[in-house]
């Protein structure tokens, strides 16, 4: 590793030189610098931590560090002494929707141990038996138990372990770093990453822009997800992404179109999935001052013990789900929260306090009325008490206190609930390897674009880890001539232009009329109602038509800056601008394709099937009507491109499924291919 400072029209820069950059640190990205930091060890690479650096915008924000649920699963082959399994299975169960890639999906079950373990190994408290087995249980579209759990804080645990360690191997970590540009050399056919330019918020005080650029051979985007686009997101506060960046220096994307949505709490961001819904708390609504209640949910279902069953089965069927709306299925309770916020703008909440209340005629709340499969379940648990707070007390004490840990305590007041936006399954496409189609550069964790439509509860843990072994086991065997970069003793042309472009961002900044506030909360209202789970074609069509105009505009305006911090935020809102332009082209690629509902989100179309009559689209006056999933486009994988040159700023094209690879090879031959190096090579 190298530093210096370089100068570009008057604007010092503070540079560095290092192997290999992983840029977030979150779970994924700091289990590629503890497997990478071993795998150069292995191979007698001395001081293996001086060719590292981990670059963050913060250290302790991001997803894994400030996101869970009731007790957040972890997705693993299973662990059970009495429930068999296979990594095949296992990638069954995670193609099985469609539009997800065989090859990763088997890599992601047969590597899925050597992640788990390696978790338990540096210290993640997950629980076992006495004779040492870690015991599962089933997650959402999860056939086998392969889940388990660390609690609530299971990717908080993660980060926190794989940090830890990474400091012990000598990885130093840059905090505070804004990434603004990437900066890039070569052709569209010889395009390589050789460095990134960062704003520096340690230094963003004053006028000028606080210029640091890394430099590296190798790249490991770990970021996590594009949550700001969002209004209604229980993505941590200030979780961006890169995607704007990356997409600008060339990596392709797909999926773009694929998010999981589900309820959550809006006051503390935090899934309101399991254990919260399955000790069927009562859901009620109110004004916007929090008066005139409502139990509005007694609109959409019959009777009690129907309304009751499905507020239970939201636990474990919590990702919103198009298929599970029709007949009171449990999604039904989704779509209510969103008529009741979205459309009407009043607001919901959980009370742990009270059961469900109905409405007159309709026999009490009573556990033994509900259906066999919630009685059964809470039975078995032993939670049949009085009230959902003392059933959750029994059940999950840790629910509670998490809450209580950021200021709302169940045992006095409600949960303020909301339809959420709460993970990408999209993001960019990578090979068996995680190396995205732009050589040594490798996206792992929430930025890989490897989940398809569904996913069972739980696995992108497991594929953050996976991945980061996976891009770090091969930038360790197959990229590893240089020690760093050659230290060049003038900018390159390639740098100057990418701090040019930061600068125009800062100068145009200084007479701007838009905040960069006020520009993020136009994509996030946009977002939320054209781009998250309720989908229209004229309303996606006109939503990407005002996002090519918001972007041009800003390209062209700017936003104002009237302090050193606002840079960043300016420079993140243009990455959102673009990222958000991105989604809904997809998006409207999807229904050029004759897309219907599918994963988490709703294709409404007046020809198509009726959710319940009385969810009433205010713009029609009839209910609304959703299609059916179009089963033949799960076989591709939609991506696309970003061209500048194009009117729409974007190459879209269609990507066949790779199947999961089928290999009989006997043990010599593949011993051989291993010691040949062979393996990184087909």
């Amino acid at each position: 590793m190298h530093k210096k400072t370089i100068t570009v029209d008057g604007v010092s820069v503070r540079a560095t030189f290092v192997n290999t950059v992983i840029v977030g640190s979150g779970a994924a990205g700091m289990a590629a610098a503890v497997k990478l930091i071993e795998f150069w060890s292995a191979k007698g690479v001395q001081k293996p931590h001086e060719r590292l650096l981990v670059v963050t915008a913060g250290r302790t924000l991001g997803a894994s560090r400030m996101s869970g649920s009731d007790k957040q699963t972890y997705y693993k082959m299973g662990t059970s002494p009495r429930v068999p399994d296979t990594a095949e299975d296992f990638a069954g169960a995670l193609t099985a929707f469609g539009a997800c890639h065989g090859d990763t999906a088997l890599a992601e079950g047969i590597a899925s141990l050597r992640g788990f373990y390696h978790l338990v190994e540096v210290g993640v408290p997950f629980p076992h038996d006495p004779w040492g087995a870690f015991i599962g249980y089933k997650t959402d579209h999860d056939p086998y138990e392969r889940a388990t759990s660390a609690g609530p804080k299971t990717s908080r645990f993660m980060s926190e372990k794989l940090e830890a360690k990474a400091r012990r191997q000598g990885v130093e970590i840059a905090d505070g770093y804004v990434v603004a540009e990437f900066i890039t050399e070569g052709g569209k056919d010889s395009n390589r990453v050789v460095g990134l330019v960062c704003l520096d918020k340690s230094r963003a005080s004053g006028e000028d822009a606080p210029l640091s650029a890394f430099f590296a051979e190798n790249w490991i985007l770990a970021a996590g997800g594009p949550g700001e686009i969002y209004k209604t997101t229980v993505y941590p506060h200030g979780q961006a992404g890169i995607h704007g960046s990356a997409l600008r220096a060339g990596l392709v994307a797909c999926n773009l179109t694929e998010s999981q949505y589900g309820l959550a709490s809006t006051k503390f961001r935090w899934n309101v999935s399991g254990t919260y819904m399955q000790v069927v708390p009562r859901i009620f609504s109110t004004d916007a001052e929090g008066a005139d209640e409502r139990e509005f949910l007694t609109e959409y279902f019959d009777d009690m013990p129907t309304m009751a069953t499905a507020i239970f089965l939201k636990g474990y069927q919590w990702p919103f789900d198009a298929q599970r709306i029709v007949d009171h299925q449990s999604s039904l309770v989704d779509v209510a929260v969103h008529q009741e916020t979205v459309v009407r703008g009043r607001r919901v909440w959980m009370d742990f306090l009270a059961n469900p209340v109905g409405r007159p005629g309709w026999d009490g709340f009573d556990i033994r009325a509900l259906g066999e499969e919630a009685l059964e379940y809470l039975e078995k648990a032993g939670a049949t008490q009085r009230l959902p707070i003392e059933r959750l007390e029994h059940m999950n004490p840790p629910a509670i206190e998490i809450y209580g840990e950021n200021g709302i305590d169940l045992h006095h007041e409600p949960l303020e609930i909301a339809l959420c936006a709460q993970h990408h399954n999209g993001g960019f496409a990578v090979n068996k390897w995680w190396e995205s189609n732009i050589p040594h550069v490798f996206v792992v964790g929430e930025m890989a674009g490897t989940h398809g439509v569904k996913r069972p509860g739980g696995s992108a843990l497991n594929a953050g880890q996976v991945g980061a072994m996976r891009a770090a086991e091969y930038i360790a065997n197959v990229y590893t001539a240089a020690a760093g970069l050659a230290v060049p003793g003038e900018p390159t042309a390639a740098l100057k232009n990418s701090v040019r472009n930061v600068l125009k961002i800062l100068e145009k900044g200084r007479t701007a009329a838009t905040t960069p506030d006020a520009a993020l909360e136009e994509i996030q209202e946009r977002m939320t109602l054209h781009g998250a789970h309720m989908r229209s074609r004229a309303g996606a069509v006109k939503a990407l038509a005002a996002a090519l105009d918001q972007l041009e505009r800003l390209n062209e305006q700017g936003l104002r800056i009237s302090a050193g911090a606002d840079l960043s935020k300016a420079v993140s809102t243009m990455g959102q601008c673009l990222t958000h332009v991105a989604m809904l082209t997809a998006i409207c690629a999807m229904f050029e394709r004759g897309t219907g509902s599918r994963g988490s989100h709703c294709i409404l179309d007046e020809g198509g099937i009726e959710m319940h009559p009385r969810l009433v689209d205010p713009q029609t006056g009839a209910p609304y009507r959703f299609l059916e999933e179009n089963k033949a486009l799960r076989e591709v994988v939609v991506s696309l491109a970003f061209n500048e040159k194009k009117t729409g700023l974007f190459d879209v094209w269609d990507v066949p499924v790779r199947p999961i690879p089928v290999r009989d090879i006997a043990f010599e031959p593949a011993w051989t291919e291993f010691r040949q190096g062979r393996i990184y090579e087909i």
